[in-house]
């Protein structure tokens, strides 16, 4: 007997040990939630890059050129580096700091070549922020901060003054703290993993990624020349450790770690000039849509319906209303003309209509009530003045689980509007619905919306 028990103990002490030296399950980021689509990224960053080189002051030096640009090349010939037109151009900016905009326009600071003692340093922080513009973390960021408007934004017979515009009228500008430029801890681990993949790949060494993040956090991660870096790329935790982590999956190779160019390109960079003042971004300064702010028009909903076909659904809508929607997006507003007002600032808001977007969880799987929440969460903690005016409740819409819940907000006619937010499972994500009607003509509008709402039906 006490031989078995040896034995027993033996085997679980072999099997716990073959246990340790499995490693963990390789994490895979993906991109999440985003109500622009990957053209949208590219349209919307060669408009920033225009506004960008307005304020800042570009180095025009052949070799500066040269070499960022070969660093570049290496990078995005990467298949993880996705299918964008990538850019790069050095500033004339003591701080030391990078930053890519949404579909590939990158800019690095002279102050990060001065400061990098390697180019694999350089290679690393650029490959990190490729990773940002492949994962879409810019327009990720910017749907999660104004669910509601971005849709309407997006509708190309709604952009006449061009995407940063509309985008600037919402808030959202290039200026500090933007959500285009600002990433979460999340997203900074993400682009960490993904940047030392794309480094390994183009033959750099991936440490160096994170062995130049810990040389400006000992710099001092709060102030002086990395302040600006550190708010837009706040620590994920330990960044050294979790690389490590990852280079246990990557190709035993030999890397590189300079090329023996960068001293002379320090040299150039050395030599440049005090940067002149930097010109405030577009929507730097805007704040949010004006309401306009007079009584709603006296619209009435035809008796005609006409069918609308989305991406695994239709819906009835009457006659009267018209759809307005971006090609490259799953998002659209239904609404009469005269439900759409056009604020002082040139912003467009849903006075009433529908508004129709599909939302994807961040963890992969759907979960009704659980998103729903989220979804919830989300847009009252980005839409000043939201607010839950009835919690969610369950309901069935085509015979599948959905939730309504009941929102309230300002009225860009005047008082308040009701936001009747329906979300329908639909087994990988959610449709989701916001039914928009000012207080004083919901009653008026309630049965066309449960007539739409009846029509919807799904994967058809």
């Amino acid at each position: 007997m006490r031989r078995l028990t040896t034995l027993i103990a033996l085997a679980l002490l072999a099997w716990h040990a073959a246990c340790a030296q499995q490693p963990a399950k390789r994490r895979e980021p993906k991109p999440g939630f985003n109500l622009f689509s990957p053209q949208d990224d590219v349209q919307l960053g060669r408009e920033a890059k225009a506004e960008i080189e307005k304020q800042m002051q570009v180095v025009r030096d052949r070799e500066v050129d040269a070499y960022i640009g070969s660093i570049g090349k290496k990078l995005t010939s990467q298949p993880l580096a996705g299918d964008y037109p990538y850019s790069f151009q050095v500033v004339n900016q003591k701080t030391i700091n990078a930053f890519a905009l949404p579909g590939g326009p990158m800019f690095i600071h002279s102050g990060l070549i001065a400061a990098a003692d390697n180019e694999a340093q350089i290679a690393g922080v650029m490959a990190h922020e490729i990773a940002h513009v492949a994962l879409r973390h810019g327009t990720n960021q910017a749907s999660k901060a104004n669910l509601i408007q971005i849709p309407a934004m997006l509708a190309g017979s709604l952009a006449g003054r061009g995407m940063l515009g509309q985008l600037a009228q919402l808030g959202i500008g290039l200026g500090a703290n933007s959500v285009l430029l600002k990433y979460s801890r999340a997203a900074e681990a993400d682009a960490d993993l993904v940047g030392a993949r794309i480094m390994a790949g183009a033959g750099y060494n991936p440490l160096e990624l994170a062995r130049f993040f810990e040389k400006l956090q000992a710099e001092g991660g709060s102030g002086g020349r990395v302040a600006q870096f550190f708010s837009d790329h706040p620590n994920p935790g330990n960044r050294m450790a979790a690389i490590e982590e990852e280079v246990r999956y990557l190709p035993q190779k030999k890397y590189v770690t300079d090329t023996g160019k960068l001293q002379s390109v320090k040299a150039i960079v050395n030599r440049l000039p005090e940067p002149p003042k930097p010109r405030p971004a577009q929507g730097q300064a805007q704040g949010q849509a004006q309401s306009g702010g007079g009584p709603p028009p006296a619209v009435q909903p035809s008796g005609g319906v006409r069918e609308y076909r989305g991406r695994g659904f239709t819906l009835s809508y009457p006659d009267n209303w018209e759809t307005f929607e971006d090609p490259q997006s799953p998002s659209v507003t239904i609404a009469p003309r005269q439900g759409l007002v056009q604020g002082q600032n040139g912003n467009v808001a849903v006075g009433f209509g529908a508004i129709l977007n599909v939302y994807t969880p961040r963890t992969g799987s759907a979960d009704l009530e659980r998103d729903t929440q989220d979804l919830v969460r989300q847009l009252t903690q980005s839409n000043s003045g939201l607010r839950v005016a009835r919690a969610a409740r369950s309901v069935s819409v085509d015979r599948r689980p959905a939730m309504v819940t009941t929102l309230s907000s300002p009225s860009p006619f005047q008082g308040e509007e009701v936001d009747l937010l329906v979300t329908v499972d639909r087994g990988g994500d959610l449709l989701y619905l916001v039914l928009v009607a000012p207080k004083s003509e919901y009653s008026r509008l309630e049965g066309t919306f449960n007539q739409m709402l009846q029509s919807l039906r799904i994967g058809r």
